[in-house]
């Protein structure tokens, strides 16, 4: 059935087929609770099968530090060309850089 009306935008998932799959097994109880001391640098590393504190699909790669915790999650600052934006995420999503 063909839609009338203007086009809907793909939402919230939408075009992360291939950006979202998982290369790394099944989530522990360590991902989910690790810690993670302010100024670390981490990577945004989305898990699409933990659906809480999910990050927007357009910050999935990018890294950045630790600023301050939020809850259970943690906010992360992060550059996205020269625009400086904060990312509120849970630590499944995170991955730890050296």
């Amino acid at each position: 059935m063909k839609q009338s009306g203007p086009h809907r935008a793909p939402g919230k998932r939408g075009k992360t087929r291939s950006k979202f799959k998982k290369t790394s097994p099944k989530i522990s109880v360590n991902d989910i609770m690790a810690k993670f001391e302010i100024g670390d640098k981490v990577q945004v590393v989305v898990d699409s099968s933990h659906h809480s504190g999910l990050p927007y699909k357009a910050f999935h790669g990018l890294s950045g530090e630790v600023t301050g915790k939020r809850g259970a999650g943690y906010e992360i600052a992060v550059l996205r060309g020269k625009q400086a934006l904060t990312v509120v995420t849970m630590p499944v999503h995170m991955k730890r850089l050296k």
